[in-house]
């Protein structure tokens, strides 16, 4: 493989995303369509909306200018771009970063949604999944939580009361707002939204995670408490070669790349806040596990366990991350650029933004905005963090 020049691959996606003002499609906002919305037999019907999300998630071609799917914020993908400019902004305080982290941060203040315990986000779309259906801007624990870790971030640097006091919100929704499913122990996990009783691993972890970087303004040791709870839950479900399953359902059961990479970050995370090193064990096979399962020896990201193809953008990006929030990345440098170089030579557009997935045959090169470009902002932000502290 060629020497990649990372610096050159950054500015290209960094020039593509802030040119697009952050708006873009989804690999999930198929309802949108305005053509669909005028087909009331096909709007109603839960398993025509799952056929249409799908169609236009696996579709190589995009046909979303065809029905009349726009470009749009997403929260989730506002609070990736934000969390990378705070990131760039911690190493070069440049007045540019600082102007984009206050145009993102009241981007994401005015998209909350609203009726909740507290402050909450979701997507900017329906969404049809196979366990339950959830409408546009339905708050969810995985948007309100990397939301959350974004507006910390700006917090940090700007200093805004208005920042603040909506952070200090935010645990009510968590654990006031989100269902919970328990074990036999009393220990439990979270539903994804509020409308599900779902229990997928990550989404309940993320929760953990959130009331833990919260802690540094709340001080409150039952929401250390409550995210001890939901750790134990999910490491309980841990299998014993380090992996763990996408949640319990019957067909939740497929092990992968980057919610593992999420697993391990906020058990991580929670242990680092909380000081309770009692997942030690489950946090060193897990990463194990991740390591030696997941990267073949050229640098790809697989996406299963047990098969490479698609190779999903959001793995390299997340893996990225992982390293660098369990402090690994120094020691596994080498591999994080040889993943990123395979990434950026297989996954890069000349125009700058970054493939969906990768697959055997016909790849989808659509470039969407929350799964691929903002995913990879963020990582690269985290990579340059590494690469210069």
């Amino acid at each position: 493989m060629s020497k990649v020049d990372f610096n050159k691959s950054f500015k290209k996606l960094k020039t593509f995303c802030e040119k697009e003002n952050f708006k873009g499609w989804d690999p999930y906002d198929g309802l949108n369509s305005r053509l669909f919305h005028k087909l009331p037999f096909f709007k109603n019907s839960r398993f025509f909306r799952l056929a249409w999300i799908q169609f236009f998630k696996r579709s190589p071609l995009n046909f979303r200018k065809l029905v009349g799917v726009p470009k749009e914020h997403n929260p989730k993908g506002l609070a990736l771009f934000l969390t990378g400019y705070c990131n760039l902004y911690h190493l070069d305080p440049q007045k540019e970063y600082l102007n984009y982290i206050q145009e993102l941060t009241q981007l994401i203040l005015k998209k909350q949604t609203l009726g909740y315990s507290g402050a909450c986000w979701g997507y900017n779309f329906d969404w049809q999944a196979r366990a339950f259906f959830q409408p546009k801007n339905t708050p969810t624990v995985v948007a309100t939580s990397f939301v959350t870790e974004a507006l910390i971030k700006s917090y940090k640097i700007t200093k805004s009361q208005e920042v603040l006091k909506v952070l200090l919100s935010v645990s009510n929704f968590i654990k006031e707002d989100l269902n919970k499913t328990y074990d036999q122990n009393k220990n439990f996990t979270l539903s994804y939204s509020p409308l599900d009783h779902t229990q997928v691993f990550n989404a309940g972890l993320l929760g953990a995670k959130t009331l833990c970087l919260l802690n540094e303004f709340k001080k409150d040791e039952e929401d250390l408490d409550f995210s001890k709870n939901i750790v134990k839950y999910v490491c309980e479900k841990q299998n014993e070669d380090g992996s763990w399953a996408y949640g319990t359902l019957p067909y939740h059961q497929w092990i992968d790349n980057f919610h593992t990479g999420y697993n391990l970050e906020c058990i991580y995370i929670y242990q680092n806040v909380s000081g309770d090193k009692s997942f030690q064990n489950n946090l060193n096979i897990g990463i194990e596990y991740y390591l030696k399962t997941f990267f073949t020896k050229e640098g790809i990201s697989k996406y299963y366990n047990n098969r490479t193809y698609p190779v999903d953008i959001h793995a390299p990006a997340q893996f990225i991350v992982t390293l660098s929030k369990l402090d690994i990345f120094k020691k596994n440098e080498i591999m994080a650029k040889k993943v990123l170089g395979w990434t950026v030579q297989n996954m890069q557009s000349k125009k700058g933004f970054f493939y969906y997935q990768k697959r055997k045959r016909i790849s989808s090169k659509i470039p969407y905005m929350r799964w691929a470009q903002a995913w990879m902002f963020y990582a690269y932000s985290y990579y340059i963090l590494n690469i210069n502290e």
